[in-house]
């Protein structure tokens, strides 16, 4: 199964965000108030950004993090659940589903 770290995003949201990845049958870890770096995210498969609610630097952070790891980044203005299912319809195969 692949692992999807989500940084910022809407604290109250944070399980149905997890509820989602895993319907995607996705391992999900959410930052919504990350604040010292993506070091800790560990090595995800997949990176989501909810650039709408999180820093520039961070996003910055984030991106360099990530590039350094190869690990695919999506990013997206709006922290909704819809837009993560949009995400997640591009980025995880369905034969990982």
């Amino acid at each position: 199964s692949m692992s999807v770290v989500i940084i910022g995003g809407n604290e109250c949201m944070t399980r149905q965000y997890i509820d989602l990845c895993q319907e995607y049958k996705c391992k999900a870890k959410v930052y919504a108030k990350m604040s010292n770096g993506v070091k800790c995210a560990g090595r995800p498969d997949l990176l989501v950004l909810f650039t709408g609610t999180v820093s520039h630097k961070m996003v910055r952070c984030a991106l360099v993090e990530a590039k350094k790891q190869n690990i695919k980044i999506a990013r997206s203005h709006t922290s909704s659940i819809a837009a993560l299912k949009n995400i997640l319809e591009e980025h995880v195969s369905k034969e990982n589903a």
